[in-house]
């Protein structure tokens, strides 16, 4: 566990009986700062574990960082101040925390908490979105008394809720899938106008890829068909990346692979029009015309298609992204394509899920009433739809 240098760190240690009396054995990793706040005396106490607070002082142990690197199976930064995040974000390593943060293979938890200016400062917020497309899960500060004397978000949330959510994510994930085949879409797909110019969305692919990774979690081997995306994808064994670019390679590669899985979930981003022909070259502007028409012709709809081909032990999970009626539209959208679920959700304005770390969504299915989820990040939407994915599919086995 990491301490770093805010108020708050002296909540770190109930963090870390919390987690003893859990049954975790705790080493801990305290930056100069952190040490002006909390005795590491005090940490080695509780711990019966030496305190890692610089990087020359080996303790009899040749290379300290790489050692307590590789011995960790989570890292928890608790409190995480505003610098600590700026290192991990860009990479720096210049004290042993940020070092062995560099140096370790493990999950990675941080919990913010510092005055809230500090918080939601631009560099601060660039930061976090940066640590979350580095896969490091976030435990999002709570609105309360600062240390400043007045209120605002960047208070610590009490360690006992920070130790549940720590023990939930070492849990290892039940196995719903395992055994199963899942084929997911994800990002947007582009239809050429030229060769430079192109039809595109706002999609960045992040739902697809969290369904890609909760799937796996659950035991699945994925096969994750992706367009363009602008987050990471996932690195595992048990997750094929398949890349396409246009509509109609996305339905090729849909129906290639379809009869070989048992379940179909489409969380791509389709272009639903492509020009009717794109260009040899580069179109250039002239002094001539002010105005360029496009004729545009529809692609195919690549849920609807590969629905009507589904057996019945294949379930088959499509999304609506509306701007407007969301469930008028998403019935519409179940009643016409096929599917047997569909996952609704709002896109367009300041609630829109495009490029946003959190969604709310409606799930549709047939002779049912919708299903609205409360807003939650979208790693935590994956894993339900996942969940509900292996309810689906043991009723049909």
């Amino acid at each position: 566990m990491y301490l770093t240098g805010s108020v708050a760190a002296y909540k770190g240690i109930e963090v870390v009986r919390g987690l003893q009396k859990a049954g975790h054995e705790i080493k801990t990793v305290m930056t100069p700062a952190a040490c002006r706040l909390v005795n590491p005396t005090t940490l080695a106490a509780l711990t019966k574990q030496p305190v890692l607070t610089s990087l020359w002082d080996n303790d009899n142990t040749p290379i300290p960082h790489i050692e307590m690197a590789d011995w960790t199976q989570m890292a928890v930064v608790v409190p995480a101040s505003a610098d600590i995040i700026a290192k991990m974000a860009m990479g720096i390593a210049d004290d042993a925390a940020s070092t062995t943060l560099l140096a370790t293979a493990a999950p990675k938890v941080v919990v913010p908490a510092m005055n809230s200016h500090m918080l939601t400062a631009p560099a601060t917020q660039r930061n976090l979105k940066q640590l979350r497309r580095d896969g490091v899960h976030i435990i999002s500060p709570v609105d309360g008394l600062l240390a400043e004397g007045y209120s605002g978000k960047g208070r610590l949330p009490e360690p006992a809720a920070i130790v549940k959510q720590v023990q939930s994510l070492l849990a290892p994930a039940p196995q719903e899938l395992a055994g199963k085949r899942v084929l997911i879409t994800a990002g947007g797909t582009r239809e050429n106008i030229d060769p430079v110019r192109f039809i595109g969305n706002r999609s960045s692919g992040k739902m697809g890829v969290s369904l890609a990774t909760a799937a796996a979690a659950m035991g699945a081997q994925v096969t994750l068909i992706v367009g363009q995306v602008s987050v990471g994808l996932p690195d595992s064994p048990q997750v094929e990346v398949v890349h396409v670019e246009s509509t109609e390679e996305l339905l090729a590669a849909v129906q290639d692979h379809f009869t070989k899985t048992d379940a179909l979930v489409m969380a791509a981003a389709v272009a639903d029009y492509r020009p009717v022909k794109a260009a040899a070259e580069k179109v250039k502007k002239t002094s001539e015309h002010d105005e360029w028409a496009i004729k545009l012709v529809e692609t195919p709809d690549i849920l609807q298609t590969v629905a009507k081909t589904k057996r019945p032990d294949q379930v088959v999970v499509g999304f609506a992204a509306e701007t407007q009626h969301l469930l008028a539209n998403a019935q519409r959208k179940l009643a016409s394509k096929g599917a047997d679920i569909i996952v609704a959700n709002q896109v367009g304005g300041p609630s829109s899920a495009f490029a946003s770390e959190d969604d709310q969504v409606t799930i549709l299915t047939p002779d049912a009433t919708p299903d609205r989820w409360p807003k939650m990040s979208k790693n935590a939407v994956a894993q339900r739809i996942m969940k509900l994915l292996g309810q689906k599919l043991k009723l049909g086995d």
